[in-house]
């Protein structure tokens, strides 16, 4: 083997401040593609209106999302009420809000622990392999079975109807993918040159995992979550829908498009503008999303382009 093919501690150590230099560098330039790509910025501007209204609905509402006011019982939008009321008065602009902070919050909780489970998984069987490898793989596509939604169901039908376990149910269906993803970017960098230096200058396992492998999945990793939160939000909204995810009377967009719907002839904006800011969110997320790949990977627009 030739000597000159493998990185001395010397060179490992020289080449590690230039990387490091080179990190801002390329996070300046990853900001501005992100912020050239229009799609990219609609999509943030969409996530961060509902995320200031969800913050905002802590402390205020127009009206009490919660109280009814029977008079106005299916009230159309008007001046006082923009939204309409619901069937028992209650003000949907204010539910609406106040739902938001229920839909961010499983959605992003279930990427997190989605987030936590898989990539390690993944890391691992993608860096040792063998037995490793085909455990873990196995265990993956033993949750792929069922497709993700019909997992969803039976989970939640398990462990009853509320919060913790839509968010358990959505995590669980989302920790094939960051597996499978980490995996397949582990697959390629355990082979890299950088790797193999670390390997030669007696660094263990767990710290090239790391320092190593770690910080070069984080860019697809980052666009999955973008992209994960809002399937999640779908799916949780889907299983507010069937009666499976958050309890009347909290304000759950899902919830609400089930109670309305039994209106939907007599007062369609019971059901419209739940199902809008469902569309709007999760369109926002997919947005980013998909602005972040173009950024962090200009690669990928050049051959879709071509």
């Amino acid at each position: 083997m030739d000597s000159s093919a493998v990185s001395t501690p010397r060179e490992v150590t020289a080449r590690t401040p230039m990387l490091q230099a080179e990190r801002p560098v390329r996070r300046a330039q990853t900001l501005r593609r992100l912020i050239k790509n229009r799609a990219a910025l609609a999509g943030a501007i969409i996530v961060a209106i509902f995320v200031l209204l969800a913050i905002a609905a802590f402390f205020w509402t127009p009206y009490p999302a919660d109280t009814p006011v029977l008079d106005k019982r299916l009230g159309s939008p008007s001046w006082q009420h923009p939204l309409g009321n619901d069937d028992v008065g209650r003000d949907i602009f204010s539910r609406l809000i106040v739902g938001a902070r229920y839909s961010l919050f499983m959605g992003i909780v279930a990427v997190a622990i989605s987030t936590v489970i898989g990539v390690p998984l993944g890391l691992i069987a993608g860096y040792r392999g063998k037995r490793w490898d085909t455990v873990v793989m196995r265990l993956v596509d033993v949750l792929m079975v069922l497709p993700t939604f019909v997992l969803a169901v039976a989970i939640v039908s398990v462990l009853g109807a509320g919060i913790a376990s839509v968010i358990i149910a959505v995590a669980v269906t989302s920790v094939p993918v960051f597996a499978r993803l980490s995996r397949a970017t582990t697959l390629t960098l355990r082979e890299q040159d950088f790797v193999a230096a670390a390997r030669v200058v007696g660094a263990r396992d767990s710290r090239i995992l790391a320092s190593h492998i770690l910080p070069n999945t984080l860019a697809p990793l980052v666009v999955q979550i973008s992209l994960g939160v809002g399937t999640t939000i779908l799916t949780a909204s889907a299983l507010g829908f069937l009666g499976l995810g958050v309890q009347p009377p909290t304000p759950e967009w899902g919830a609400m498009l089930s109670r309305g719907r039994t209106f939907i002839s007599t007062a369609p904006h019971l059901v419209i503008f739940p199902g809008v800011a469902i569309a709007l969110l999760v369109t926002g997320f997919n947005l980013l999303g998909d602005g972040l790949r173009d950024a962090m990977d200009p690669r990928f627009k050049s051959m879709t382009d071509s």
